[in-house]
């Protein structure tokens, strides 16, 4: 691998791309440039304000906030330091948080706002590992027992280290705890898989060596909750691969958003295609004449679509067929998505095989794959070059998947959480075959190309 460790790959991208722009943000009705210095600068504050806390190595740290900046920036503020970082959503009740908190036994919490606060205080003697609540836009005052983020900021900025970050960086171990992530099971409480530095940097380097999404000039617009695997990964993907960053504002203004912005990338769950694919049909059905020009280009596309399934050259005249329905029709369409959308990856729940063969047909392939938190996320993908609709691809480089004689789907792999559930053996033991296969809980085959499919 590349890099030892989560903190390394960052580091190097912000000295390798210092001047370049790493996050655009929303802030008071603008979008704003950050570039990696500035990253750089508020990440190493973080980590210092928690080393003045008294935030070790191997110490837990819970973040509990919306996907924004300052969630990557406190992600890794505290795997510089070689804690772990334990997400929690903002959804969560403050009962739910509490078992988290008290099960990781984290002894620092990170909340987005005075909403999240208000959780904490309400179960503040039940956490009694719990030295300092940090939180990151809203809190001003007095009390002891919890800081603003820009507090944090400031008593980083004082705090003298005397090298301890960077000696750090280079001494954790590809094998150390980079986060625990805390699944809901079908029964009783939730239990916290255990990530590694190594889990998230093999999922990454997978990811990285298909080409799937290009290098340090795409344009990722992020919305997909950071308190999940999924989110995560698209996380450290795309700082490993240098891309600008933008952070929705809410998935509620993430129509608004997707205009603005004009990603070439995202990365999303189905439902986000589903609300688009439906608000096209419907746009398409406003006028006889907009649907017979509709239908027409649709018709067009799905030729298209077929010759590249099938791996044949697409006829000149049928090129030129749908270079005009491109500009008479998909290119509007498009627009829905910034309308300079390159790469789309599909996750977190199965598409629906219409959907991903309609967004083909007007020109954007959308990569399905699959995994689950244990796998830190994924174990398969489809590729721009060798995809099947309704599959969930082929493994990602470095995994292996095999199919149970019950027909369960069984993972292999250096992305595959090896070290289970937090303190619980019983369960971890439960999940993993004798010869250390992971055991997915979900059913289903693979076909003679070996691409995935998933039928329970």
């Amino acid at each position: 691998m590349k890099y030892k460790n989560l903190a390394e790959m960052f580091w190097d991208r912000v000295n390798t791309s210092k001047g370049n722009v790493g996050h655009l943000i929303k802030i008071e009705g603008k979008w704003r440039e950050r570039k990696w210095q500035e990253i750089g600068e508020i990440t190493r504050n973080i980590s210092k304000g928690l080393l003045a806390l008294g935030i070790k190595r191997g110490d837990k740290v819970c973040i509990m906030s919306q996907t924004r900046a300052e969630w990557v920036y406190s992600d890794f503020g505290i795997l510089s330091i070689g804690a772990v970082s334990v997400p929690i959503y903002p959804s969560n009740t403050p009962e739910q948080a509490m078992y988290i908190i008290n099960d990781s036994e984290a002894k620092v919490v990170i909340v987005e706002d005075l909403i999240q606060l208000e959780k904490m205080k309400k179960i503040r003697k039940d956490i009694p590992k719990v030295k300092k609540i940090i939180v990151i836009e809203g809190f001003k005052g007095e009390d002891e027992f919890v800081m603003s983020l820009e507090d944090l900021l400031a008593l980083g900025k004082k705090y003298d280290d005397k090298g301890y970050i960077e000696r750090t960086i280079k001494d954790i171990k590809p094998e150390e705890i980079a986060t625990i992530v805390y699944t809901s099971g079908t029964t009783g409480p939730p239990k916290g898989v255990v990530q590694t530095h190594k889990n998230h940097l093999a999922m990454a380097e997978g990811i990285v060596s298909l080409a799937i999404i290009g290098k340090e000039k795409e344009l990722d617009l992020t919305f997909l909750p950071l308190s999940h695997s999924f989110g995560r990964g698209g996380e450290f993907t795309e700082i490993y691969l240098g891309n600008v960053v933008a952070f929705a504002e809410s998935i509620q203004k993430l129509p608004e958003n997707l205009v603005e912005v004009r990603p070439t990338v995202i990365y999303s769950v189905p439902r986000i295609y589903e609300k688009v694919y439906a608000a096209i049909l419907s746009k398409a059905k406003e006028s006889p004449l907009k649907e017979k020009m509709f239908n027409w280009a649709l018709k067009v596309g799905r030729e298209r679509s077929q010759c590249i399934q099938k791996k044949k050259p697409v006829p000149l005249t049928l090129r030129f067929k749908f270079a005009i329905a491109k500009r008479l029709v998909f290119n509007k369409v498009m627009e829905r998505l910034g309308g300079r959308l390159k790469y789309a990856i599909s996750g977190g729940a199965p598409l629906a095989k219409e959907i991903a063969e309609f967004f083909h047909s007007c020109g954007l392939l959308i990569l399905e794959g699959y995994g689950l938190t244990e796998t830190c996320p994924a174990l398969t993908i489809n590729r721009p070059d060798n995809f099947k609709f309704g599959s969930v691809g082929l493994p990602i480089p470095g995994c292996q998947i095999k199919i149970a004689e019950d027909g369960e789907i069984l993972g292999k792999g250096d992305n595959v959480a090896y070290l289970g559930y937090f303190k619980k053996p019983e369960q971890t033991k439960e999940v993993f075959t004798e010869d250390g296969w992971f055991k997915t809980g979900d059913i289903g085959y693979i076909d003679e190309d070996g691409f995935l499919f998933i039928t329970d």
